[in-house]
């Protein structure tokens, strides 16, 4: 007996023992795996089946003397155990016996079939011809050395050119390197050039195979033509991507500036031309991507000559999503021209660099690509509709108003730009001279917060209107707000300013606190007369604080969306607004506020609507008193220029006036002293709610007007055609010029046309 055998029939022995002691599940397993093992070392079913019975044997005569000696009975389960152990050995032994009978029939099968046959490789010809996918043969440098007809029908290259060695000629120069048979792949997909010309996309199959005469390496393999299914999956893939670049595009501008890009590369042209007539007789807007696009205007738009128009102009009124190839009929095209949308005011015009064949598959990408295009600009023009439906509203609510001098309002819309919200400003001048100032902003955004700001704003005014004072005016807006759904935890700071008395008072209800800032001074808050939101609690009596207003001093009252940015201290914000305001008191307030919104602006734009007021409170009065020589002008105009930013006067109208004061002192210095070089001149400049004054004088004798000037003498002509009242006055003791204006009421529109988000409404 072998050794091997000898082990075998031990280990079997010592796991039949274990199962007839313990019958398991486990033991049946090793059971089986000793099958495995008897199968692989070969161990006979007789060696196998006689050291079974002996082992029971045994086992039986063991447990009867056990069972004698103990007095017990004998149990009966031994064969049975014995017996499933057995069976459970014998399956590998059977399941190989009958695979190897199966194997034995289909060879005998096989070569009954082939004996069939004229010669063995009569049938493996047949059997490779009839395969419906290309079948080829590939010596070990690559050289294909045997195809099949369809190998033929899907490349153009049949049995008649073999062999075909590397490079191969239907492989395509731009395409990506073939793969190394059997070594970087054994299945890929690859294109190639038809011997027709066709560009076609194959799953190649390779598998390696060593002939048995010369152990040569050869490569089999098999080739499916995919080119359907790849161009769908391309045709997927390009509109997957077509509608990502202009999925975050909102006007139809941006649309198309990323939309043109993408559809020119997609379908290879050289250039893409969309042209869009705002109105039926209107000239066309044009929009150019590749070749042609440095003819581009200011605002995007380019230019087109009259066959081009008269094309596209064909193209749009042609049915929605029909194409037309240029020249229409021919078998090689130039481009395709195609409606864009389904309104009839817009085409398309894709031009190749040089005329092609346009087969199925072209035609319904371009389709698909231009109608995904067309669905983007349809959404964008949606998108621009209801973002200026929205912010006409918003603006319809927050005006209009005409603005007393020195004031400037502004509304900024957070991103993105169709959710009007609830902030608000009005500035109502009073009969007293005074003038009221309410800033507030509702909880929540949309229509509902834009209503809720209507009817409070509406309230306000009508409360300033009748003579309430800032606590007053927010104690009965608590009653309203209690009755006005969603009105609760409304924020608002309403002020009367005195520009007079130079006073301001003010009472908060939960909002940002104004900010002051006397000139050429660090602005600071303004934090009396604080109290809770609208409508949240029933308190006392709301809280009211006075502060003076220095002569040239601005104030600014805000929304929270100024100063409230994700990540930033609020403090950081107010910081900020008080920097800005110790270094604009000599600008406009428009150009306070541009300077202010400038400077917080988030790199990506508010995010929160953000509602201001800026006020200027006039300056203190100019004296200056000069030598009487042409070279202090220049001083004195730089000095009148610098007062007058800082009375809020416009810059053409303060143009006028420095150019009137100038005539005046020139008269001066050239006429009053004559003869005298020590004579000086006095110029002041006041400002009060909506006059200045300016009143030059010298102590000079007075030159009467020549009865023909000549081309000179026309200083007082022009002083009154700047102003709007001149008073000269001249006496033995010298002349005073008096020269006024009223400043221009500022007035806002109703609507603002933003063409983009973050815009300033123009004050």
């Amino acid at each position: 007996m072998s050794a091997l055998l000898a082990d075998f029939l031990d280990d079997y022995g010592d796991a039949l023992r274990r199962h007839m002691d313990s019958p398991t599940q486990a033991g049946l397993a090793e059971g089986y795996e000793l099958g495995r093992r008897a199968l692989v070392e070969g161990i006979s079913l007789l060696d196998l089946t006689e050291n079974h019975f002996r082992v029971v044997q045994e086992a039986e005569e063991q447990r009867q003397k056990d069972a004698a000696t103990e007095g017990g009975e004998l149990a009966a389960r031994l064969p049975e155990t014995a017996l499933e152990f057995l069976l459970q050995t014998l399956v590998p032994l059977d399941i190989a016996t009958r695979g190897y009978l199966d194997g034995t029939r289909r060879y005998e099968q096989q070569r009954t079939r082939a004996d069939d046959l004229a010669g063995r490789d009569a049938f493996r010809t047949a059997l490779v011809e009839s395969l419906q996918d290309g079948f080829f043969v590939a010596d070990a440098q690559g050289t294909i050395i045997e195809v099949n007809t369809a190998f033929g029908a899907l490349t153009g290259y049949g049995a008649a050119g073999i062999p075909y060695p590397l490079p191969h000629p239907w492989s395509s120069p731009d395409g990506p390197r073939y793969p190394d048979l059997g070594t970087e792949a054994q299945r890929f997909v690859i294109p190639i050039r038809h011997r027709d010309g066709r560009n076609v996309w194959l799953a190649v199959s390779t598998s390696a195979l060593i002939k048995p005469e010369d152990n040569e390496r050869i490569f089999v393999g098999t080739l499916r033509d995919i080119t359907a299914e790849h161009d769908a999956q391309a045709r997927d893939q390009a509109a997957s991507r077509l509608a990502t670049a202009v999925g975050a595009a909102t006007s139809v501008v941006e649309v198309l500036a990323v939309g043109l890009d993408e559809l020119r590369r997609t379908v290879g042209a050289e250039t893409a031309v969309v042209a869009v007539w705002p109105s039926r007789n209107a000239v066309p807007e044009v929009y150019v991507s590749g070749t042609g696009a440095d003819r581009t205007s200011h605002d995007g738009a380019a230019s087109l000559d009259d066959g081009s128009r008269a094309l596209l102009e064909r193209a749009r009124r042609r049915p929605p999503r029909s194409l037309l190839a240029i020249p229409d009929g021919a078998e090689s095209s130039e481009g395709i021209v195609a409606p864009l949308g389904e309104t009839g005011d817009a085409a398309v015009w894709l031009r190749f660099a040089a005329p092609r064949a346009i087969s199925a598959a072209d035609w319904t990408l371009f389709s698909l690509l231009i109608g995904h295009l067309s669905l983007a600009v349809q959404r964008a023009r949606n998108f621009d509709q209801a973002r200026a439906t929205s912010l006409t509203l918003q603006r319809a609510m927050l005006g209009p108003i005409d603005l007393p001098p020195r004031f400037s309002v502004h509304y900024e819309p957070a991103l993105p730009p169709l959710e009007i919200g609830g902030d608000w400003y009005d500035v109502v001048p009073l009969r007293d001279g005074t003038i009221g100032v309410v800033v507030g902003d509702c909880v929540g955004r949309g229509l509902s917060a834009a209503v809720v700001m209507g009817q409070l704003r509406t309230a306000a005014r009508a409360l300033l209107l009748r003579g309430a004072g800032p606590a007053q005016l927010l104690a009965e807006l608590d009653t309203v707000a209690a009755r006005i759904p969603g009105a609760m935890c409304t924020t608002v700071c309403a002020a009367v300013l005195d520009p007079v008395r130079g006073l301001v008072r003010y009472s908060s209800a939960g909002h940002m606190p104004p900010i002051l800032a006397d000139v050429a001074r660090t602005g600071r808050l303004l934090e009396g007369g604080r109290s809770v939101p609208l409508a949240t609690f029933d308190p006392p009596r709301r809280p009211e604080a006075t502060t003076a207003l220095t002569p040239g001093s601005t104030l600014v009252l805000f929304t929270d969306g100024l100063v409230e940015q994700r990540g930033v201290d609020i403090d950081e914000g107010f910081a900020k607004i008080a920097a800005v305001l110790a270094d604009t008191s000599g600008r406009l307030p428009r150009e306070v506020a541009d300077a202010v919104l400038s400077r917080l602006r988030p790199s990506a734009g508010y995010d929160d609507d953000v509602a201001m007021v800026v006020y200027r409170q006039p300056p203190a009065p100019l004296r200056l008193d000069v030598p009487a020589r042409a070279d202090e002008l220049a001083a004195l105009r730089r000095t009148l220029k610098g007062w007058l930013a800082a009375a809020a006067v416009p810059h053409d109208l303060a143009a006028d006036l420095v150019a009137a004061a100038n005539e005046a002192c020139s008269n001066s210095i050239e006429h009053a002293y004559r003869n005298d070089a020590t004579g000086r001149v006095r110029m002041s400049a006041t400002c009060d709610i909506d006059t200045v004054v300016i009143v030059v004088a010298d102590a000079g004798g007075w030159k009467p007007r020549a009865s023909d000037p000549g081309y000179r003498g026309r200083g007082i002509d022009m002083m009154r055609a700047l102003t709007e009242e001149l008073d000269i006055d001249h006496s033995e003791s010298g002349t005073t010029v008096r020269m006024s204006v009223t400043l221009p009421a500022i007035t806002f529109p109703v609507a603002n046309p933003l063409r983009g988000t973050n815009r300033r409404v123009p004050g």
